[in-house]
Protein backbone atom coordinates (compact mmCIF):
# COMPACT_ATOMS: atom_id res chain seq x y z
CA UNK A 1 0.00 0.00 0.00
CA UNK A 2 0.79 3.86 0.10
CA UNK A 3 1.90 6.26 -2.65
CA UNK A 4 5.56 4.58 -3.54
CA UNK A 5 6.61 0.96 -4.08
CA UNK A 6 9.17 0.22 -1.72
CA UNK A 7 11.25 -2.58 -1.04
CA UNK A 8 11.31 -4.29 2.60
CA UNK A 9 12.62 -7.22 4.11
CA UNK A 10 10.90 -8.46 7.23
CA UNK A 11 12.91 -10.57 9.86
CA UNK A 12 10.79 -11.74 12.95
CA UNK A 13 13.69 -12.81 15.21
CA UNK A 14 12.06 -16.59 16.94
CA UNK A 15 9.20 -14.35 17.56
CA UNK A 16 11.39 -12.01 20.01
CA UNK A 17 12.24 -8.72 18.11
CA UNK A 18 11.16 -7.42 14.84
CA UNK A 19 13.88 -5.93 12.29
CA UNK A 20 12.25 -3.87 9.35
CA UNK A 21 15.05 -2.85 6.36
CA UNK A 22 14.00 -1.02 3.23
CA UNK A 23 16.13 0.94 0.40
CA UNK A 24 14.83 4.41 0.31
CA UNK A 25 17.83 6.37 -0.78
CA UNK A 26 17.24 4.92 -3.94
CA UNK A 27 13.84 6.52 -4.16
CA UNK A 28 13.78 9.20 -1.81
CA UNK A 29 18.32 10.45 -1.74
CA UNK A 30 17.64 13.55 -0.47
CA UNK A 31 15.07 12.83 2.05
CA UNK A 32 15.44 11.26 5.65
CA UNK A 33 11.96 9.42 5.95
CA UNK A 34 10.50 8.09 9.22
CA UNK A 35 9.43 4.85 10.33
CA UNK A 36 6.25 3.96 12.72
CA UNK A 37 4.53 0.67 13.10
CA UNK A 38 1.28 -1.00 15.74
CA UNK A 39 0.34 -4.28 16.65
CA UNK A 40 -3.31 -3.33 16.73
CA UNK A 41 -5.66 -4.95 14.47
CA UNK A 42 -8.79 -2.34 15.49
CA UNK A 43 -9.96 0.55 13.35
CA UNK A 44 -8.03 2.57 15.87
CA UNK A 45 -4.52 2.06 15.88
CA UNK A 46 -2.20 3.72 17.91
CA UNK A 47 1.17 4.35 15.80
CA UNK A 48 4.49 3.74 17.73
CA UNK A 49 7.61 5.65 16.31
CA UNK A 50 10.84 3.94 15.96
CA UNK A 51 13.33 4.33 18.93
CA UNK A 52 16.18 2.46 17.27
CA UNK A 53 17.15 2.79 14.01
CA UNK A 54 19.37 1.15 11.11
CA UNK A 55 21.35 3.66 9.36
CA UNK A 56 23.07 3.85 5.99
CA UNK A 57 25.59 6.46 5.71
CA UNK A 58 23.40 8.88 7.84
CA UNK A 59 20.06 7.99 6.63
CA UNK A 60 17.32 5.76 8.25
CA UNK A 61 17.38 2.26 6.32
CA UNK A 62 15.53 0.19 9.02
CA UNK A 63 13.88 -0.02 12.41
CA UNK A 64 14.44 -2.23 14.99
CA UNK A 65 11.58 -3.40 17.72
CA UNK A 66 10.15 -5.98 19.87
CA UNK A 67 7.81 -8.38 18.56
CA UNK A 68 4.26 -7.75 20.58
CA UNK A 69 1.68 -9.52 18.71
CA UNK A 70 1.09 -11.91 15.55
CA UNK A 71 0.02 -9.20 13.06
CA UNK A 72 1.96 -6.11 12.57
CA UNK A 73 1.02 -3.02 10.35
CA UNK A 74 4.34 -0.90 9.22
CA UNK A 75 4.07 2.91 8.14
CA UNK A 76 7.10 4.69 6.07
CA UNK A 77 6.70 8.28 6.05
CA UNK A 78 8.14 11.79 5.47
CA UNK A 79 11.10 12.75 7.48
CA UNK A 80 8.51 14.96 10.13
CA UNK A 81 5.46 12.33 9.77
CA UNK A 82 2.99 14.38 8.11
CA UNK A 83 3.04 11.93 4.89
CA UNK A 84 3.01 9.01 4.39
CA UNK A 85 4.51 7.13 1.54
CA UNK A 86 4.40 3.20 2.40
CA UNK A 87 1.61 1.22 4.44
CA UNK A 88 1.68 -2.93 5.01
CA UNK A 89 0.08 -5.05 7.08
CA UNK A 90 1.28 -8.93 7.14
CA UNK A 91 1.30 -11.70 9.92
CA UNK A 92 4.88 -11.95 12.09
CA UNK A 93 4.46 -15.50 11.85
CA UNK A 94 5.48 -15.98 7.70
CA UNK A 95 8.42 -14.24 8.48
CA UNK A 96 10.11 -16.05 11.57
CA UNK A 97 13.82 -16.70 11.92
CA UNK A 98 14.69 -19.37 13.88
CA UNK A 99 17.44 -19.22 16.71
CA UNK A 100 20.69 -21.59 16.30
CA UNK A 101 20.32 -25.73 17.56
CA UNK A 102 20.45 -25.45 21.35
CA UNK A 103 22.39 -27.82 23.38
CA UNK A 104 24.03 -29.75 20.43
CA UNK A 105 25.29 -33.52 21.24
CA UNK A 106 27.26 -35.92 18.90
CA UNK A 107 26.89 -39.66 19.45
CA UNK A 108 29.39 -41.66 17.49
CA UNK A 109 29.10 -45.09 16.38
CA UNK A 110 32.07 -46.85 14.51
CA UNK A 111 31.67 -44.81 11.03
CA UNK A 112 28.29 -42.77 11.78
CA UNK A 113 27.64 -39.84 13.34
CA UNK A 114 23.92 -38.64 14.84
CA UNK A 115 23.72 -35.05 16.01
CA UNK A 116 20.53 -33.96 17.67
CA UNK A 117 19.59 -30.92 19.81
CA UNK A 118 17.03 -29.77 22.17
CA UNK A 119 13.23 -29.50 19.98
CA UNK A 120 12.14 -26.18 20.08
CA UNK A 121 8.67 -25.73 22.32
CA UNK A 122 7.14 -24.21 19.50
CA UNK A 123 6.35 -24.98 16.10
CA UNK A 124 8.98 -27.85 15.91
CA UNK A 125 6.85 -29.08 12.93
CA UNK A 126 8.15 -26.22 10.71
CA UNK A 127 11.85 -27.03 11.04
CA UNK A 128 14.42 -28.90 9.85
CA UNK A 129 18.17 -29.80 10.89
CA UNK A 130 21.19 -29.17 9.12
CA UNK A 131 24.30 -30.70 9.24
CA UNK A 132 27.76 -29.88 7.42
CA UNK A 133 30.80 -31.49 7.66
CA UNK A 134 34.21 -31.62 5.52
CA UNK A 135 37.54 -32.82 6.42
CA UNK A 136 41.02 -31.13 5.20
CA UNK A 137 40.95 -33.16 2.14
CA UNK A 138 37.47 -31.73 1.32
CA UNK A 139 37.17 -28.42 -0.77
CA UNK A 140 33.43 -27.98 0.28
CA UNK A 141 31.19 -28.55 3.15
CA UNK A 142 29.30 -31.67 2.54
CA UNK A 143 25.44 -31.62 3.60
CA UNK A 144 22.86 -33.62 5.36
CA UNK A 145 19.34 -32.10 6.66
CA UNK A 146 16.67 -33.84 8.53
CA UNK A 147 13.15 -33.50 10.64
CA UNK A 148 13.78 -30.95 13.36
CA UNK A 149 15.87 -32.78 15.61
CA UNK A 150 18.26 -34.91 14.65
CA UNK A 151 20.25 -35.75 11.75
CA UNK A 152 23.02 -38.75 11.42
CA UNK A 153 25.79 -39.66 8.32
CA UNK A 154 27.84 -42.60 8.14
CA UNK A 155 31.23 -43.50 5.91
CA UNK A 156 33.35 -41.40 8.44
CA UNK A 157 37.22 -42.38 8.17
CA UNK A 158 38.35 -42.60 11.79
CA UNK A 159 42.04 -41.37 10.42
CA UNK A 160 40.34 -37.73 9.34
CA UNK A 161 39.65 -34.89 11.43
CA UNK A 162 36.18 -33.59 10.49
CA UNK A 163 34.74 -29.89 11.41
CA UNK A 164 30.99 -30.37 11.89
CA UNK A 165 28.39 -27.48 12.03
CA UNK A 166 24.60 -27.23 12.52
CA UNK A 167 21.86 -25.02 12.15
CA UNK A 168 17.80 -24.90 12.00
CA UNK A 169 15.75 -23.69 8.81
CA UNK A 170 12.27 -22.77 8.55
CA UNK A 171 10.37 -24.31 6.15
CA UNK A 172 9.13 -21.71 3.40
CA UNK A 173 6.28 -23.25 1.96
CA UNK A 174 3.83 -23.70 4.54
CA UNK A 175 5.26 -21.91 7.36
CA UNK A 176 6.91 -18.91 6.22
CA UNK A 177 7.04 -16.87 3.21
CA UNK A 178 10.30 -16.24 3.30
CA UNK A 179 13.27 -19.12 3.46
CA UNK A 180 14.69 -17.95 6.92
CA UNK A 181 17.69 -19.92 8.44
CA UNK A 182 19.38 -19.79 11.79
CA UNK A 183 22.37 -18.73 12.03
CA UNK A 184 25.55 -21.83 12.12
CA UNK A 185 26.11 -23.00 15.65
CA UNK A 186 30.04 -22.78 16.44
CA UNK A 187 32.31 -25.13 14.84
CA UNK A 188 33.16 -28.07 15.90
CA UNK A 189 35.85 -30.79 15.27
CA UNK A 190 35.74 -34.30 15.79
CA UNK A 191 38.27 -36.93 15.13
CA UNK A 192 37.25 -40.92 15.53
CA UNK A 193 34.42 -39.79 17.75
CA UNK A 194 37.26 -37.64 20.40
CA UNK A 195 36.31 -33.48 20.44
CA UNK A 196 39.61 -31.74 19.61
CA UNK A 197 40.32 -28.23 19.98
CA UNK A 198 41.05 -27.91 16.10
CA UNK A 199 42.51 -30.05 13.35
CA UNK A 200 46.38 -30.00 13.07
CA UNK A 201 47.65 -31.91 10.31
CA UNK A 202 45.36 -35.32 11.35
CA UNK A 203 47.34 -36.06 14.63
CA UNK A 204 45.71 -38.61 16.75
CA UNK A 205 44.77 -36.57 19.92
CA UNK A 206 47.02 -38.31 22.76
CA UNK A 207 47.12 -37.24 26.70
CA UNK A 208 48.89 -34.80 27.74
CA UNK A 209 50.99 -37.10 29.88
CA UNK A 210 51.97 -39.01 26.85
CA UNK A 211 53.12 -36.39 24.85
CA UNK A 212 55.20 -34.88 27.88
CA UNK A 213 56.64 -38.33 28.38
CA UNK A 214 57.20 -38.37 24.34
CA UNK A 215 58.92 -35.19 24.70
CA UNK A 216 61.06 -36.14 27.77
CA UNK A 217 62.80 -39.04 25.73
CA UNK A 218 62.99 -37.18 22.86
CA UNK A 219 65.53 -34.51 24.72
CA UNK A 220 67.58 -37.36 26.21
CA UNK A 221 67.98 -39.02 23.32
CA UNK A 222 69.03 -35.69 21.91
CA UNK A 223 71.63 -35.37 24.64
CA UNK A 224 72.73 -38.65 24.25
CA UNK A 225 73.51 -38.32 20.44
CA UNK A 226 75.21 -35.10 21.52
CA UNK A 227 77.46 -37.19 23.70
CA UNK A 228 78.55 -40.12 20.95
CA UNK A 229 78.99 -37.48 18.12
CA UNK A 230 81.25 -35.12 20.83
CA UNK A 231 83.53 -38.20 21.60
CA UNK A 232 83.46 -39.34 18.26
CA UNK A 233 84.51 -35.94 16.80
CA UNK A 234 87.55 -36.27 19.30
CA UNK A 235 88.70 -39.31 18.21
CA UNK A 236 88.44 -37.56 14.45
CA UNK A 237 90.65 -34.75 15.53
CA UNK A 238 92.95 -36.75 16.97
CA UNK A 239 93.40 -38.67 14.29
CA UNK A 240 93.09 -36.48 11.09
CA UNK A 241 94.84 -33.54 12.92
CA UNK A 242 97.72 -35.12 15.68
CA UNK A 243 99.12 -32.79 18.18
CA UNK A 244 102.31 -31.40 17.03
CA UNK A 245 105.08 -32.67 19.49
CA UNK A 246 106.80 -29.63 21.84
CA UNK A 247 110.62 -30.48 21.03
CA UNK A 248 111.52 -28.85 24.34
CA UNK A 249 110.70 -32.15 26.04
CA UNK A 250 112.72 -34.09 24.13
CA UNK A 251 115.93 -32.09 24.09
CA UNK A 252 115.45 -30.66 27.58
CA UNK A 253 119.08 -29.71 28.27
CA UNK A 254 119.93 -28.55 24.83
CA UNK A 255 116.84 -25.18 25.77
CA UNK A 256 117.57 -25.33 29.58
CA UNK A 257 120.96 -25.55 30.19
CA UNK A 258 122.53 -24.25 26.67
CA UNK A 259 119.51 -21.75 25.46
CA UNK A 260 119.09 -23.40 22.03
CA UNK A 261 122.57 -22.94 21.31
CA UNK A 262 122.94 -26.02 18.87
CA UNK A 263 126.45 -25.93 18.57
CA UNK A 264 127.62 -25.77 22.26
CA UNK A 265 125.40 -28.89 23.06
CA UNK A 266 126.89 -30.96 20.65
CA UNK A 267 130.03 -30.16 21.42
CA UNK A 268 129.27 -30.94 25.36
CA UNK A 269 127.15 -33.78 24.15
CA UNK A 270 129.86 -36.09 21.82
CA UNK A 271 128.27 -38.89 22.73
CA UNK A 272 125.15 -37.89 20.93
CA UNK A 273 124.40 -39.94 17.77
CA UNK A 274 121.91 -39.32 14.93
CA UNK A 275 119.40 -42.41 14.22
CA UNK A 276 118.53 -41.93 11.02
CA UNK A 277 120.53 -41.23 7.85
CA UNK A 278 119.44 -40.56 4.48
CA UNK A 279 118.84 -43.69 2.12
CA UNK A 280 120.99 -41.66 -0.64
CA UNK A 281 124.03 -39.36 -0.12
CA UNK A 282 126.43 -37.32 -2.80
CA UNK A 283 129.93 -37.59 -2.00
CA UNK A 284 130.44 -33.88 -2.07
CA UNK A 285 127.70 -34.09 1.12
CA UNK A 286 129.53 -35.23 4.46
CA UNK A 287 127.45 -34.41 7.97
CA UNK A 288 129.20 -33.02 10.27
CA UNK A 289 128.34 -35.64 12.52
CA UNK A 290 130.08 -38.26 10.16
CA UNK A 291 132.91 -36.01 9.98
CA UNK A 292 133.89 -36.14 13.62
CA UNK A 293 133.27 -40.06 13.78
CA UNK A 294 136.01 -40.02 10.97
CA UNK A 295 138.14 -37.69 13.09
CA UNK A 296 137.64 -40.13 15.85
CA UNK A 297 138.55 -43.01 13.57
CA UNK A 298 142.04 -41.47 12.37
CA UNK A 299 143.38 -39.22 15.01
CA UNK A 300 145.90 -41.52 16.28
CA UNK A 301 146.84 -41.24 12.19
CA UNK A 302 146.85 -37.97 11.27
CA UNK A 303 147.36 -35.60 14.49
CA UNK A 304 145.93 -32.27 15.56
CA UNK A 305 142.50 -31.59 14.27
CA UNK A 306 144.39 -28.24 12.62
CA UNK A 307 146.37 -30.87 10.34
CA UNK A 308 143.21 -32.51 8.97
CA UNK A 309 142.70 -29.72 5.86
CA UNK A 310 145.47 -28.02 4.13
CA UNK A 311 144.73 -25.57 1.52
CA UNK A 312 147.55 -24.44 -0.89
CA UNK A 313 148.72 -20.60 -0.10
CA UNK A 314 146.75 -20.64 3.44
CA UNK A 315 149.42 -20.25 6.61
CA UNK A 316 149.78 -22.64 9.14
CA UNK A 317 148.86 -21.38 12.43
CA UNK A 318 150.27 -23.17 15.38
CA UNK A 319 148.84 -21.35 18.08
CA UNK A 320 146.43 -22.95 20.91
CA UNK A 321 143.01 -21.06 18.66
CA UNK A 322 143.89 -22.97 15.91
CA UNK A 323 142.24 -26.04 17.34
CA UNK A 324 138.97 -24.47 18.04
CA UNK A 325 136.08 -24.60 15.30
CA UNK A 326 136.27 -21.96 12.23
CA UNK A 327 134.89 -21.37 9.14
CA UNK A 328 137.74 -21.64 6.51
CA UNK A 329 136.50 -20.39 3.34
CA UNK A 330 138.80 -22.07 0.70
CA UNK A 331 140.55 -20.40 -2.88
CA UNK A 332 138.81 -21.15 -5.87
CA UNK A 333 139.26 -25.03 -7.41
CA UNK A 334 141.48 -26.00 -4.18
CA UNK A 335 141.50 -30.14 -3.52
CA UNK A 336 141.38 -30.21 0.19
CA UNK A 337 142.63 -34.13 1.83
CA UNK A 338 140.70 -36.15 3.82
CA UNK A 339 140.65 -39.32 5.41
CA UNK A 340 142.29 -40.70 2.32
CA UNK A 341 140.15 -38.87 0.04
CA UNK A 342 140.52 -35.82 -1.94
CA UNK A 343 137.88 -33.10 -1.78
CA UNK A 344 137.21 -30.69 -4.69
CA UNK A 345 136.35 -26.98 -2.95
CA UNK A 346 135.05 -24.06 -4.42
CA UNK A 347 134.30 -20.46 -3.07
CA UNK A 348 130.65 -21.66 -2.18
CA UNK A 349 132.04 -24.45 0.01
CA UNK A 350 132.75 -24.51 3.66
CA UNK A 351 133.92 -26.33 6.69
CA UNK A 352 133.04 -27.00 9.99
CA UNK A 353 136.02 -27.35 12.58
Amino acid sequence: GGKVAINTTIINFNKEKMQITWATREIFPNENVSFFYTFDEGKHKVWKPCTTYLLDQDYNSGCLFKTEGPTLAISIRSSNGSEELFLKIFKTDFYIKPSPPENVTFFWEEDTVTVSCNKPKRNALCLTLELQYKSKFDKEWQSRTSKCCSVGEQGFDPRKCYSFRVRLWRLSRYCNVQNYSSDWEAETFWMNGTLLDACDDDVTPQSKTVIVLSCSQAVLLMMLILLILLCKWQRVQTSVLPAIPDPKYSFADLFNDHNGNLQEWLVKNDHVVLQTKPEFEEPESITEAESQQEDGKNSDKQGPLDKIFTFPGVPENNDGKAAEIACLIPAANTAAPFAGFHILMNDDMYVML
